[in-house]
């Protein structure tokens, strides 16, 4: 359930960017909890013909869902495979690669240059949110070329995030997830999830923690983490016997390839603090009707959260963080399909029309 306060936090930061190929808007309010422990990132142009959108909704601790903000983008550059164009495994590999990178000596410092800090008059932690903004150019990709072994006493963070990325390059959507936040697409005004909420009671997560050697409680695993795969949570990914991609907690995301269309309109990317308030539809429906009136596309995320916010916290649903990112697709642009093929979009956008690599 987590720590609440006696009034919501309802400050928000709040960001947009646009190139030749979309525009964008995105929102983060830390709402009723104690601290803030979502982060994202939003790169219009993280090369010259790809864009990149990242949610990351952090438990038991931000550090990880800074790590990752800070990161996971970048290790998607550097992997071979988004040399030779192949996005999903050069994506699907970078979220393995947080885990590795978080247990070494340098991971250690980072997480702890990273990590919550307490305010001296007031004694709460304080929640500030990473964020690589899309128009600051300053950033370099960080080689991480040479890692100098385990700490001695760090195995790797107790606490961790979900991760759900949107690449898109060309008329190609690539979608990653790993955990509960989720990544919709609307097309013709039509809500279809381009991920997969990676809960515990799923038969093949399931299977997976069961055969590590996990258990389910209270839906639960071994009736703690209401996740079955996430970055971090290293307590979970202690057998020395298994790859990375069945520990009992993995990293390993679904990844999903969409061609895009006429049709496709926009796509959303949020934490659960969204989705336990607005089905996929409703939500698709909310931003279509804000999009009558408002251009802006950060206050089209602001008025979802305001939305989404519980009056109070015996509610239940809506005392979370939340964090949203709206990207549209320009008309026209190339990323749509040719003009003469009026039948290119199909009639539904599957989940996993790539499937997880293990």
């Amino acid at each position: 359930m987590g720590i609440y306060l006696s009034a919501p936090k309802t400050e928000k930061f709040s960001e947009d960017g646009v190139n030749s190929r979309l525009r964008y808007g995105l929102s983060s309010m830390q709402g009723w909890r104690a601290t803030m422990e979502d982060a994202h990132a939003a790169l219009t142009d993280l090369d010259a013909s790809t864009s990149f959108f990242g949610v990351y909704d952090g438990h038991g601790g931000k550090v990880v869902a800074k790590f990752c903000a800070k990161y996971l983008h970048q290790q998607v550059l550097k992997h071979e495979a988004y040399l030779t164009g192949d996005i999903g495994t050069s994506v699907q590999k970078a979220f393995l690669r947080m885990d590795e990178m978080m247990r070494g000596q340098r991971g250690w410092r980072e997480l702890a240059i990273l990590g919550d800090k307490i305010n001296k008059f007031t004694g709460m932690l304080e929640g500030l949110i990473w964020s690589p903004r899309s128009g600051d150019r300053n950033y370099q990709v960080d080689d991480w070329a040479f890692e100098e072994g385990p700490h001695s006493d760090f195995s790797g963070p107790t606490s961790g995030c979900t991760a759900c990325v949107a690449v898109l390059r060309g008329n190609q959507l690539v979608v990653a997830n790993a955990g509960d936040s989720r990544c919709v697409i609307s097309r013709s005004g039509q809500a279809y999830n381009l991920s997969r909420d990676h809960k515990p009671d799923l038969e093949v997560e399931k299977e997976r923690i069961l055969e590590a050697g996990g258990f389910i409680h209270a839906g639960r695993v071994n009736g703690s983490l209401n996740l079955a795969r996430a970055i971090g949570d290293i307590e979970f990914k202690q057998n020395k016997f298994l790859p990375a991609e069945k520990q009992i907690v993995t990293a390993n995301p679904d990844v999903n390839i969409v061609e895009l269309c006429d049709d496709d309109e926009f796509i959303v990317l949020a934490c659960d603090g969204i989705w336990d308030c607005m089905s996929s539809q409703q939500l698709v429906d909310f931003i279509h009707e804000q999009l009558k009136s408002e251009t802006k596309l950060s206050k089209v995320c602001e008025k979802a959260l305001d939305q989404c916010l519980a009056p109070s916290t015996a509610v239940g649903e809506g005392c979370d963080n939340m964090t949203m990112i709206l990207v549209q697709f320009t008309k026209p642009a190339p990323l749509r399909a040719s003009a003469h093929d009026k039948s290119s979009c199909p009639e539904e956008v599957p989940i996993e029309s790539k499937t997880s690599r293990n």
